[in-house]
């Protein structure tokens, strides 16, 4: 348990670290550094390349997880046969690209023509990222997931920002920075090869007769059945980021790029307070308690939306202060809407609390993957009629309509079945708080420089969720568990 609790806290302190380089490079040293265009062109080709990396990995990496602990010996074959699977994969991958290259180049010739030159790394990146990720689970499956979260959350982001710093110190083109990002996944990849070899467990063998009978059907079957659906939700967050740049331009999709970012921050307790709960989940769906789990589903959905409304408050009464700070803030203003739209499907998606982990540890879970890759096609079928109306704003309309079907067909589905809801008077007196608490941003009550603005405003509207938290008896138990966790971070 020592050695557990060491990767845990390891890897909590490189996941934050990871967020803090981040939003460093995302809302400042991108737009300080390149022009709106060439982040635009930096973000898409990035996206299509991460695109495509749960196409060629077939679901391995969750296969590898699901499949090691049931090998005793072979290890090193397994690892061997699954680099394999992944390179077949890419092969694949890289086929269909290039065989449809010239209709892909015609996407992006009219609106962000400048894009079409970088199309030569793409490749490349997909290849080192989805070696990395086979390395990744991997190394998770020896419980060693601390210097892999390194690599992926930290490394990438800080070799990333040097990039663009030596770009901006005048030591590379913009050229040079493009090409520079397939160095970037490859150091990263380097990095996993020579740990793996570090702890000893980086050999290849490629004896596969030797697993047991019915090991590779089983583990190709489960792959494949994961992969559609990891390979939807990857869909579903990267195509609207590319859609804008091929139906808009570059520069559009750099603002879209920088407010999507700032809405983020508003569902970043949700990933903290979901992996807590997916083993408890799991228990007590294995004990038969489908009491307890109902429990749960309502206490997280109010303990998500509790915290997440207050910053969806705080971002929205500020939003014209935080863009002040992002250099060449009066062209990324014109974002604003996305953040607002996406802030608000964010808040759908904690509101419906944890229904994909329930249904992925339910009977059930077959619905999830059915529900996503459902969600995948309606996603780019809204893209394709809002962007052309509303532009960068039809892109997140997009999302947030999307957010809301996916969660809602969810919750109907877990409702018929199973009859669980996450809903309560609880959510109704957390709406009504997030509303009062919202005021502040639309009236624009303090008419200050920003720096001043900013902590005042925060600070009232705070003031605010306090004030309508006791009046209507609410928030109590948000306070006290967040009240623990900064103890525990402390200590």
């Amino acid at each position: 348990m020592g050695k557990v609790a060491s990767q845990s806290i390891q890897t909590t302190i490189f996941s934050y670290l990871g967020v803090v380089i981040g939003y460093f490079n995302v809302l400042w040293l991108y737009p300080y550094a390149l022009e709106a265009s060439e982040l635009g062109a930096f973000r898409t080709i990035q996206d299509i390349a991460l695109l495509f990396v749960p196409f060629a990995q077939l679901g391995l990496g969750h296969g590898i997880t699901r499949f090691f602990p049931k090998l005793e010996s072979n290890q090193s074959a397994f690892l061997s046969y699954s680099l394999l699977l992944a390179m077949v994969g890419f092969a694949v991958v890289s086929l269909i690209f290039l065989g449809f290259k010239n209709e892909i180049i015609s996407l992006f010739a009219v609106n962000s023509p400048e894009v079409i030159d970088f199309f030569g790394v793409v490749l490349l990146i997909t290849l080192f990222a989805l070696l990395n990720s086979i390395l990744d689970a991997y190394s998770r499956s020896f419980l060693k997931v601390a210097i892999p979260t390194f690599f992926r959350e930290v490394l990438l982001r800080l070799l990333t920002g040097m990039l663009v710093g030596i770009y901006l110190l005048g030591g590379i083109n913009f050229t040079g920075v493009m090409q520079g990002l397939v160095l970037v996944y490859g150091v990263a990849m380097a990095g996993m090869l020579v740990y793996l070899l570090w702890l000893g467990v980086l050999k290849f063998d490629f004896r596969w007769n030797s697993f047991p009978k019915g090991f590779r059907t089983s583990f190709i079957q489960f792959s494949l059945v994961t992969f559609l659906a990891t390979a939807a939700s990857t869909l579903i967050m990267k195509i609207d980021s590319i859609m804008v740049s091929s139906m808009v331009s570059l520069e559009a999709n750099a603002i879209y790029a920088i407010a999507f970012s700032m809405a983020l921050v508003i569902e970043m307790p949700r990933r903290a307070i979901s992996q807590v709960v997916m083993p408890v989940i799991a228990d007590h769906f294995a004990k038969g308690n489908h009491d307890e789990i109902d429990k749960i589903y309502k206490q997280v959905s109010n303990r998500q939306l509790y915290i997440c409304l207050l910053l969806f408050a705080g971002i929205w009464s500020n939003i014209d202060s935080l863009y002040h700070f992002i250099p060449n803030g009066e062209i990324y203003k014109a974002g604003k809407l996305v953040v607002l739209y996406i802030g608000i499907g964010k808040l759908m998606d904690v509101a419906f609390s944890v229904n994909s982990e329930i249904l992925v540890f339910s009977k059930y879970y077959r619905f999830n993957l059915i529900a996503t890759i459902g969600m995948s096609i309606l996603i780019v079928v809204l893209n394709y009629w809002l962007i052309p109306i509303y532009g960068i704003e039809g892109a997140a309309m997009a999302s947030a309509l999307v957010m809301l079907l996916y969660n809602l067909t969810k919750f109907i589905f877990l409702k018929i079945r199973l009859g669980f809801s996450p809903f309560s008077t609880e959510t109704l007196k957390i709406l009504v708080v997030g509303f009062f608490a919202l005021l502040p941003g639309r009236y624009k009550i303090f008419d200050l420089e920003p720096i001043p603005s900013l902590i005042f405003t925060s600070i009232f509207v705070l003031a605010i969720y306090l004030f309508y938290s006791m009046l209507l008896n609410v928030g109590q138990e948000e306070w006290k568990w967040l009240k623990e966790k900064i103890k525990k971070s402390g200590s």
